[in-house]
């Protein structure tokens, strides 16, 4: 829950800069009309009115931010309307970048998905090469990394995701080449269950991994190796695994990319 309602004050503060307040739309005034048009037929006013006030019930419920459930534990799945997910994260993470102010305590990292498909190879297979031709396609190019995280899911190999998926980069424009130091894009790809979410981010280096916790950090503390191991110990007690876990991970994916 503390999550969720982080998530929804940071999206909302930024959402509302980026795209303006949430409008909501007025079905009162049109019901209230077509009541006055339908007074001779009370039972048809009465249906009308009734499935006015549903409809105004279910567009009230598609919120811009909407949490659904994930399928996962510690993982927290927030639908958007009308916004580009991308473009909003990256956002946040360079705002929080620049000015250094923390603005969460229970949220570790802030993925955008922009598109999902079902976690089978061959699906995944047929939806990326055309979900990569905003990226990738020729005339575009760019040097990029595959970063893999599987959640209860057993049936996916993590080596075979990322062969497959750096092939089908390397297909729409030769001049893509991988880059495991400072790429342009990351390709984000987070399967939960039986579902494969999918992102392509920039500066995912430079806004450690799209971490809330480590990207308000000073240049002074990321330079710093943590001699005395209080500052991990002091930040909070679900980050330091997390942070190792992802560092292991990233060192995977590098060395398999190798």
């Amino acid at each position: 829950r503390k999550c969720v309602g982080e998530a929804y004050s940071l999206l909302g503060e930024y959402g509302d800069l980026l795209y303006g307040p949430e409008q909501f739309s007025d079905h009162q005034e049109q019901l209230s009309g077509s009541e006055r048009e339908e007074d001779e037929d009370d039972v048809e006013a009465a249906l009308k009115k009734e499935v006015g006030q549903i409809r105004a019930s279910t567009e009230q419920k598609l919120r811009r931010f909407q949490s659904v459930e994930s399928g996962a534990n510690n993982v927290v799945f927030i639908r958007t309307r009308g916004i580009e997910p991308e473009n909003l994260v990256h956002h946040i993470l360079k705002d929080m970048h620049a000015t250094k102010k923390k603005k969460t305590r229970v949220i570790l990292r802030m993925l955008p998905i922009s598109g999902t498909c079902k976690a089978f190879m061959e699906d995944m297979k047929k939806y990326t090469e055309t979900f990569f031709e905003p990226w990738f396609k020729v005339p575009n190019k760019g040097t990029f990394q595959i970063v893999y995280k599987a959640r209860n899911n057993s049936h996916m190999s993590r080596e075979e995701v990322i062969k497959e998926l750096a092939g089908i980069v390397g297909s729409l424009n030769p001049e893509n080449k991988v880059d495991l130091n400072n790429p342009q894009y990351t390709i984000v790809v987070e399967i939960i269950k039986n579902v494969c979410c999918l992102s392509v981010v920039r500066d995912y280096v430079l806004f450690r991994k799209y971490n809330l916790q480590e990207v308000v950090k000073s240049n002074k503390d990321d330079t710093q190796q943590n001699p005395s191991g209080l500052t991990e110990e002091q930040n909070s007690k679900a980050i330091k695994p997390e942070t190792e876990e992802e560092e292991k991970s990233s060192n995977e994916v590098k060395q398999e990319n190798k």
